[in-house]
């Protein structure tokens, strides 16, 4: 059957690879898988973003009789159900069809993370004596005090900082919103670039825009992504680095420091407790140290 491009493909791996950073060998993968399975669709007159859980399992039938392996069929599935996730958040399907179809349980990758001594190097790349970098100082504090995606970061407004209470309200997936704590260093480097810089960057422009571009505008999610591969080479960074990457560091140092996995479920924004799960594995050689100093037997 011949390969079918579709919009709505593109627009999903952009986003994807904006919120995750997956790497290129996996969104081309992705982009095979839906691009193979929209053109089986419309061989049978079905369009991808109308089909329902019937089509997915019709398909995963024939997939079964065409001698496709688990792990290629479990990598379809994950990428298909990202996509109408997607498509669902953003308002352009009304019921997700994957929902009630299994994924093969094969291993989950771990997300790649920093060190906190890679953290401080990276916070304290940016140059504050210039506005654009005190204002990517600031940013970069938020982003890993809080664990914040990079969207909801160039989203966020001025009247959702509240710095005399230390928090920040969030709107993540879906608008749905939760309360954040800054802490004391994010707090102060706030302070500093609302006071110092983001005036300087607005020029004298009216926006409500906590961290304005130089044109005095909400920032892209692509032109902060250059800002942390920047400030990660003037770091000395040489680890790969994901928009994804400091939301990682921040799950992974705050159950490192004792923190229940709930608590970092509910700081993430996590609907699904087995999304943050990931991120104990990242943690089990604290857990080991932890059962080997207190328990009676270790």
């Amino acid at each position: 059957m011949p390969a079918m491009d579709h919009p709505l493909i593109d627009r999903f791996l952009d986003a994807l690879w904006l919120e995750k950073g997956l790497s290129e060998h996996t969104r081309s993968a992705y982009r095979s898988d839906l691009t193979h399975f929209n053109g089986w669709l419309q061989a049978r007159g079905l369009e991808l973003a109308e089909v329902g859980r019937e089509a997915i399992l019709d398909h995963l039938a024939w997939r079964l009789d065409e001698g496709y392996v688990a792990r290629s069929t479990a990598r379809f599935l994950s990428g298909l159900r990202g996509f109408y996730r997607y498509l669902l958040a953003e308002g352009l399907i009304a019921e997700d069809p994957t929902l009630q179809v299994e994924l093969p349980r094969i291993g989950r990758p771990l997300p790649k993370s920093l060190s906190e001594a890679d953290v401080e190097a990276l916070l304290a790349a940016p140059d504050v004596d210039d506005p654009i970098g005190l204002r990517d100082r600031a940013m970069l504090e938020v982003l890993y005090a809080c664990g914040l995606r990079v969207s909801e970061l160039v989203d966020l407004r001025l009247e959702q900082v509240n710095l005399r209470q230390g928090v920040l309200m969030v709107f993540g997936k879906g608008r749905k919103e939760r309360l954040v704590p800054l802490g004391e260093e994010a707090i102060a480097w706030l302070e500093r670039y609302l006071l110092e810089a983001r005036s300087l960057l607005l020029g004298g422009r009216p926006s409500d825009v906590l961290f304005p571009s130089l044109r005095g505008e909400r920032m892209t999610r692509q032109t902060f992504w250059h800002r942390i591969k920047y400030q990660a080479r003037v770091a000395g960074i040489a680890k790969p680095l994901s928009p994804h990457t400091l939301r990682h560091a921040f799950a992974t140092h705050l159950l490192n420091h004792g923190a229940d996995l709930r608590t970092v479920q509910m700081l993430l924004g996590h609907q699904d407790l087995s999304t943050t799960q990931i991120y104990t594995h990242i943690a089990k050689a604290r857990l080991q140290d932890l059962h080997a100093r207190h328990h009676p037997r270790g």
